[in-house]
């Protein structure tokens, strides 16, 4: 039996509030049990200095954790005066996970900067930020198509992520911070909405793991995934 006493192939509560910023073009808070993240789409009429006058636009992302996020205080990054390299890392695979599914020379030279701040962590907070920075980004693009802003739409799918690990020997989805820290196996996948394989992290802790356990853990992210997909639509009234 899990901690989390559920199924093993059973997700958290997915709850996806939209609109929750008043001044960003898209915004969303993603609540996955007990991990929340606020996820804001900014839009701005330039893009860096490598892509100017290409005619191709920008999708990035920016991660950060406040500091009761976690059971004990941390310390602000900026106050430290620079950003771990575990933040890092996941604002980048958010970032290569959004680009993914956006059709850049449809956005034209602007650049689309997603900020993912967790307000609550249990396990998840990167999983959370892609699927939550989607639909900020859905957001912000419609907010663009509502001002005539594109010619055509450019995001051409979904794209949402969640974690899978190897728990007590067995495969289990979506792993909140008890089971994450006690896992044989550690993975995140990033696939979109039509199935395909944007991103996979997965490590071995302990144990390596087998083909057989591999499989079962892609057949659970692509269940999890479907659940994801149907929230994000859900919470934006759109499916790509």
């Amino acid at each position: 039996m899990r901690p989390s006493k559920r199924k093993n192939d059973e997700m958290r509560p997915v709850i996806i509030e939209t609109g929750v910023s008043r001044h960003a073009e898209g915004s969303c808070l993603i609540s996955m049990g007990h991990t929340k993240v606020m996820c804001t789409a900014s839009l701005e009429e330039r893009v860096p200095p490598w892509l100017r006058g290409l005619g191709r636009g920008w999708v990035t992302a920016e991660y950060g954790m406040l500091p009761r996020a976690t059971g004990e205080r941390m310390r602000r990054e900026a106050a430290a005066g620079k950003q771990s390299g575990r933040t890092q890392e996941i604002q980048r695979l958010i970032g290569r996970s959004l680009r993914a599914v956006v059709d850049l020379e449809a956005l034209g030279e602007r650049q689309i900067t997603v900020d993912c701040d967790v307000i609550q962590a249990d396990g998840g907070t990167r999983c959370a930020s892609i699927t939550g920075g989607w639909v900020a980004l859905r957001q912000c693009i419609g907010w663009m198509v509502q001002r005539d802003m594109l010619q055509s739409d450019p995001l051409r799918d979904h794209v949402a992520a969640v974690s899978c690990g190897v728990f007590g020997g067995e495969v289990i989805l979506d792993l909140e911070y008890t089971e994450d820290s006690e896992a044989e196996t550690d993975a995140n996948f990033v696939l979109t909405g039509s199935g395909g394989l944007v991103e996979i992290q997965a490590t071995a802790e302990e144990e390596p793991f087998s083909e057989e356990q591999f499989n079962e853990m892609l057949r659970l992210a692509r269940k999890g995934i479907g659940d994801l997909v149907a929230a994000q639509a859900a919470a934006t009234g759109v499916s790509v």
